[in-house]
């Protein structure tokens, strides 16, 4: 799923730089200038430049944290994946260890992580083998069937991970005025197919 928000053409940290390059050059007009139109053209145009400055700083570490998300719901999805035999919450205990590491140096609070196995029969029918959320519930009921599209392959078994993460967003000049705290939350999920052994990946205590 992809976040809107987020999707821009041209990278953040190029638009940095362009900020930057452009905030300099404004410094050494006015410094160079004598007659003062200099000095009126920086007055006017620096708290634009600041905003957008500040603007791209935040859209910077969001796209960051989000990058983050994407790459912890995936590989803690390959990693449980390849396990050959039973895992236990501990294991997945440090599968969430891991997914809250992916993220420094920004916050963790708030993360979320769900690890779900599926097992699929011959008819392509998709039911919850087990799962395991990072609050140590049980998300979902084993044995419930599930609708996961194309991702249901006859006689096999998958891990499903979700992992969904709070991000806080300084939002400058909302309707021209001031500024606005907001939190945007971000959402991955990945189904990865068991790569070892045929049996499927069981959890013995989940």
């Amino acid at each position: 799923m992809t976040d809107p928000v987020f999707e821009r053409t041209v990278s953040p940290e190029h638009r940095q730089k362009q900020l930057r390059a452009t905030l300099r050059n404004l410094l050494a007009r006015l410094r160079d200038d004598r007659n003062g139109i200099g000095g009126v053209e920086f007055a006017l145009l620096f708290p634009i430049l600041l905003v957008g400055y500040l603007a791209a700083f935040e859209f910077t570490i969001g796209f960051s944290v989000m990058k983050r998300a994407t790459a912890a719901a995936s590989s803690v999805a390959d990693l449980v994946s390849q396990q050959e035999g039973d895992i236990d919450k501990a294991f997945l205990t440090r599968m969430n260890d891991f997914a809250a590491a992916t993220f420094a140096p920004y916050s963790d609070a708030g993360l979320e992580l769900t690890v779900s196995g599926i097992a699929v029969d011959t008819s392509g029918n998709a039911k919850i083998a087990w799962s395991w959320k990072n609050d140590n519930t049980t998300p979902y009921t084993e044995g419930d069937s599930v609708s996961i599209g194309e991702f249901a392959q006859a006689d096999s078994f998958l891990i499903h991970t979700e992992l969904s993460i709070p991000h806080e967003l300084m939002i400058y000049l909302p309707n021209f005025k001031g500024s606005q705290l907001t939190t945007k939350t971000f959402y991955r999920e990945y189904y990865y197919l068991q790569r070892l052994g045929e049996t499927g990946i069981g959890c013995r205590d989940c």
